[in-house]
């Protein structure tokens, strides 16, 4: 074998070399928005900027180095929040009765509503006071409605009461009511909502 074969066949190529500065940057930044969480579901709805820097151990300087102001934490969270719940939301309904789907809908709004009842809790405080969560307040009502509206036959979209009531039945205001200043269970709750829409459905025309 020439020296040369020799050479091409021990050389191996460099690993690649790793920003550190940036490593650390992207750490800080998952680090920020897991300690707002946290606090958060901890029961501290409004944290400051001083509390999450504390809680995830960094100074207040890094937390406004990755996030401008508090509205730009709350888009990242609201994005991580998205991300969990959106294959509930999405998935396909079976083909079945339009009534078997409003209480399938109704069991997608418990768990959905669960996973996110502190930070809509933590959202609903803040939103007069941020840009970002009022909007996001009201994109979240007019899709929460729609969703419901899919499912409804045309004759049942005519009966405009039994609409408002089921959209107000499942709503996020609704169960914050139920779980937050009724107190009860999760399951609880959702067996009142079930027993609500069951109720409306009940009073709807069998010809819908």
């Amino acid at each position: 074998m020439t020296k040369a074969a020799s050479k091409s066949v021990t050389t191996t190529a460099d690993p690649p070399r790793v920003d550190g500065r940036r490593e650390r940057g992207r750490s800080s930044h998952k680090r920020i928005v897991e300690a707002m969480m946290e606090l958060i579901v901890g029961g501290d709805l409004a944290p400051s900027a001083a509390r999450v820097a504390e809680e995830a151990g960094i100074g207040l300087r890094t937390v406004f180095r990755h996030f401008d102001d508090m509205d730009a934490l709350y888009a990242e969270i609201t994005a991580t929040i998205t991300q969990r719940v959106m294959p509930i939301v999405a998935a396909p309904y079976p083909d079945q009765d339009w009534r078997a789907n409003v209480r399938d809908l109704v069991r997608r709004r418990v768990r959905v509503f669960e996973t996110t009842l502190p930070f809509r809790l933590a959202a609903n405080i803040k939103r007069y006071q941020s840009p970002f969560l009022m909007g996001q307040y009201g994109k979240v009502v007019m899709l929460e409605r729609e969703l419901l509206l899919r499912l409804l036959p045309g004759a049942v979209l005519t009966d405009r009461i039994n609409v408002e009531a089921l959209c107000a039945s499942l709503s996020f205001q609704n169960w914050r009511a139920l779980r937050h200043d009724q107190g009860l269970s999760a399951e609880e709750a959702g067996t009142v909502t079930m027993h609500m829409v069951d109720t409306l459905l009940a009073t709807i025309g069998e010809t819908a």
